[in-house]
């Protein structure tokens, strides 16, 4: 008898004992859960927070609207406008251009307008590269192309790529034209020596 009331008084013991053991593994396994879940929120907002920097950076390198000028010693401007422009990171002098229109105002002389679908500016030395459906104005002239390298240095225009060159007169084909910007000298050639630059006479 006193043996059946001794292994009822421990059950009565262990009971307890043992709820409280299985209820407090639970309470660990929900907070390790918990930890878990947080731990992988705090990754994935930490990795989110990357990728918007980076967005951010890389992003800060575009420009809109811009515009640039400069003006040299003989009192000629050259003006420089795009409504997209975006800033090269390996080198911050050059800026890649979108929609483009340019301008040289010459003292005592006529405007140049130039316009292209793209550009290359560099403000360190002012060179531009005007690329696809190239168009420049100046007086009667107009000359198209796809490819213009103008260099304020060098004081040259150089067009090429389906070159067409037009004035009052004549219309004439060529792979190059070449223009001195202060005297405006014209060079019209060919890459081949057995081509010919096509020449036709409007009537």
């Amino acid at each position: 008898m006193r043996r059946r009331k001794l292994i009822i008084y421990l059950i009565i013991i262990l009971i307890p004992s043992l709820f409280f053991l299985i209820k407090n593994n639970n309470n660990e396994k929900i907070s390790t859960k918990k930890e878990n879940i947080n731990l992988e929120e705090n990754n994935e907002k930490n990795e989110k927070d990357e990728k918007d920097e980076k967005d951010e950076i890389y992003s800060s390198n575009i420009i809109k609207d811009v515009n640039f000028s400069t003006k040299d010693k003989k009192g000629n401007e050259y003006i420089i406008y795009a409504s997209q422009g975006e800033i090269e990171f390996s080198n911050t002098n050059i800026v890649y251009l979108t929609e483009v229109k340019g301008q040289i105002k010459l003292n005592n002389s006529n405007i140049i307008n130039i316009s292209s679908n793209y550009g290359k500016y560099n403000s360190d030395n002012f060179d531009t590269i005007f690329s696809k459906n190239v168009i420049i104005k100046y007086l009667d002239n107009i000359i198209t192309g796809d490819y213009l390298d103008l260099s304020l240095i060098r004081n040259l225009m150089t067009i090429s790529k389906k070159v067409t060159y037009k004035n009052k007169g004549n219309i004439l084909k060529a792979d190059v034209v070449e223009m001195n910007i202060d005297t405006k000298d014209t060079k019209i050639f060919m890459y081949e020596d057995k081509k010919k630059v096509n020449i036709k006479t409007l009537n």
